[in-house]
């Protein structure tokens, strides 16, 4: 067993008469899907000015990038997520058209855990949680026990496109639904300072705008997804690849299952981000601007870790000065008595 000398904090750190430790630092990391590679950004830079969080939870994509690092495997996270395109995303997807998701996400869990491992959330180094919803009760769910691949999995199941997961005897689905930026579970774990990242502050203006009456503007068209020479033959008729760009991402001016459904995802979780954070606002929060990258853009990776990195730079004297000035008096150590 390990002892510390008389004068020396939990944290590591000296301190004397008057003195003050170096408080927990806890980081909050939001939902968004693809946005959330911002996190990865707002870690690196996090970690290169000597802010290194004690308690890390994460929502989705937040659980994602939160779990990667308590885990270590930061840098893996990162190779993999730059190295993503357009043409090789769609083998990410395991398709089930009779399941009670467009997803079963199998083959994206078998990705993670090739780095991840088993790794159980007891053995990390840090504290970490994620936050996931019960389907049939709507609860709020805090992960912080068991493998950290299955915490992820229930953290970032978005409905109808995930299958949910089962987690004991809990249907576990997306966090986003009921805590989007978990500042409450950063201090319910101990965190005394939280830095927060926000990805859907961006999103919306939070404006109302009334057009005149049959005299709508014409819907934007997407044009993320690369053009393919026709198929031929039968093949131009059963490809799978055909069927999922139809109907995922939708086309000519309508939209598609996944336009529909994150549309109203971003409504919902913009409103519950807003609601939560001014009921329990984080220490510092770092809104990354990421509003005009969609939520299925992951080949845009290398661009969403330069805004996180970017955001936390304006962020950084802002968060060096609330960890100083929300640092705990350390307590000195006892007077030693005269024999």
């Amino acid at each position: 067993m390990t002892r510390r000398a008389p004068n020396e904090s939990e944290n590591g750190d000296k301190v004397g008469l008057g003195s003050i430790r170096r408080p927990v630092i806890g980081l909050a990391l939001g939902g968004g899907a693809a946005r959330g590679f911002a996190h990865i950004g707002v870690m690196r830079t996090l970690l290169a000015h000597g802010i290194v969080p004690n308690v890390v939870v994460g929502t989705s994509i937040g659980a994602v990038v939160g779990g990667a690092y308590a885990a270590g495997h930061l840098d893996t996270l990162e190779e993999w997520a730059r190295g993503l395109q357009v043409r090789n995303i769609l083998g990410y997807l395991d398709i089930r058209l009779n399941g009670s998701g467009l997803i079963g996400g199998e083959k994206l869990a078998a990705q993670l855990q090739a780095s991840i491992g088993d790794t159980l959330i007891e053995e990390l180094p840090c504290k970490f949680a994620t936050v996931a919803t019960e389907v049939r009760t709507g609860h709020e769910i805090w992960l912080t026990h068991g493998r950290v691949i299955d915490a992820m999995r229930a953290s970032y199941a978005l409905p109808g496109i995930f299958a949910p997961v089962l987690v004991g005897d809990r249907w576990l689905v997306d966090g986003a639904l009921v805590n989007p930026v978990p500042v409450s579970a950063a201090r319910a774990l101990g965190a005394e300072v939280v830095v927060a990242a926000n990805l859907s502050s961006d999103i919306f203006t939070h404006s109302t705008t009334i057009y005149a009456h049959g005299a709508l503007p014409p819907a934007p068209v997407e044009t993320d997804v690369e053009a393919k020479p026709p198929k031929r033959g039968l093949g131009k008729f059963f490809s799978p690849e055909r069927t999922v760009k139809r109907e995922f991402f939708g086309g000519g001016g309508r939209p598609g299952i996944s336009s529909v459904m994150v549309d109203a995802f971003n409504i919902m979780q913009d409103r519950i981000t807003r609601a939560r954070l001014a009921g329990d606002p984080p220490d510092m929060l770092i809104t990354p601007r990421v509003g005009q990258i969609g939520w299925f853009d992951f080949h845009r990776a290398a661009d969403l870790i330069d805004f996180g990195a970017r955001a936390t730079e304006r962020a950084l004297d802002s968060i060096q000065e609330a960890i100083a000035v929300l640092a705990p008096p350390a307590r000195s150590a006892a007077t030693p008595r005269l024999p």
